[in-house]
């Protein structure tokens, strides 16, 4: 059965001959009478969106606009986003970070801007910057609270990503990075139709190795081919655990319980085997006998961008708020991340 209009705005459940959701007899005319979408058309606003043009208008100073998405929560993926906005810009790139997960802005944390406030000027929005080359913004900043719960239905989440995008002044930059909550949900679909106009560089997709991981990471795929979202590649993050052996804590299990044996330990190695100092344990946390993100990318025919350890350091730098690239400590993690940032570059411009 075909519908009237045969235009792309017809709803798929829409009844035969209908008008098209963006007509002004959409809701009201005759062949609308029993369809399940007849209030929607009826109420919802006509035509293009009068603040896509001023959305077009921010985004003209920016060069490239990145989305960070992930299938499932607590990948890692606001992890990834941070320390790829720090990445950027100690390569002397101008960069924006924005956080659209509305309803668990973690970016404040983990780039220690936690009780920072919004200033407005005559331009828009100030972001808060890290660094004269870092700014960012998050819904984090306008919590009283931070322990408050936003609780909004998805219109109101719509409004305040078209406020982020149309209001914050970026200036000239050279990367938006977009910090997306996880899931295909009404962020996602709204920060894709606000800035499609305005060219998305692409997405970048985080894992971990587990199926049950990679099983939504196959659905974020789809969305994105679905809407015309590049993807510039997926990242598999913990991807095993490596970690320094003088790091690591011992423990002696008995009848009793445990008793902590980490300074005889080390002791006895410095003694016995003091060459085994500088190894590095590594341990598969996740089951990647499946092949992993890698063999997904093959499958589904998307670029593999690399893998991430999981690092301890690395997690004490994104509850510190700083950057994993200043010093050593994050040496198992920041060499991986530096590499997959380098292809990240070669790959947008």
């Amino acid at each position: 059965m075909e519908n009237g209009s045969g235009g792309s705005d017809v709803p798929e459940d829409a009844n035969e001959h209908c008008p098209g959701t963006q007509s002004e007899a959409a809701g009201k005319a005759d062949a609308c009478a029993g369809c399940p979408n007849q209030q929607i058309c009826a109420t919802a606003p006509k035509g293009p969106d009068p603040d896509l043009v001023g959305i077009a208008e921010r985004m003209a100073t920016i060069k490239h606009k990145i989305l960070v998405l992930s299938g499932k929560g607590g990948v890692g993926k606001s992890t990834f986003s941070a320390q790829l906005s720090f990445a950027l810009a100690e390569m002397d790139c101008q960069v924006g970070l924005l956080d659209i997960d509305i309803c668990g802005p973690s970016i404040p944390k983990m780039l220690g801007l936690e009780g920072q406030d919004i200033h407005q000027s005559n331009l828009g929005w100030s972001p808060i910057y890290v660094e004269s080359n870092l700014g960012v913004m998050s819904i984090g900043f306008m919590l009283p609270n931070p322990d408050d719960a936003v609780i909004w239905r998805g219109p109101r989440k719509n409004g305040l990503i078209k406020q982020f995008l149309k209001d914050v002044d970026w200036g000239e930059i050279d990367y938006l990075v977009v910090d997306a909550p996880p899931g295909t949900s009404d962020e996602h679909i709204s920060i894709v139709q606000y800035l499609q106009a305005t060219g998305i560089s692409g997405a970048i997709i985080v894992t971990t190795p587990q199926q049950v991981s990679l099983i939504d990471v196959r659905k974020e795929i789809n969305f994105c081919k679905k809407v015309g979202v590049p993807i510039l590649g997926v990242v598999e993050n913990m991807s095993g655990l490596r970690q320094a052996l003088t790091d690591l804590r011992f423990v002696k299990p008995g009848e009793a319980g445990e008793t902590d044996a980490t300074e005889w330990v080390l002791d006895y190695i410095k003694e016995r085997a003091p060459e085994l100092l500088t190894m590095v344990a590594c341990s598969e946390v996740f089951d990647s006998s499946k092949g992993g993100a890698e063999k997904m990318c093959d499958e589904m025919g998307v670029p593999f961008l690399g893998k991430v350890p999981m690092d301890p350091q690395l997690c004490k730098a994104a509850e510190e708020g700083r950057s994993c690239f200043v010093d050593q400590k994050c040496s198992a993690s920041a060499p991986a991340l530096k590499s997959i940032v380098k292809k990240l570059i070669k790959t947008v411009n």
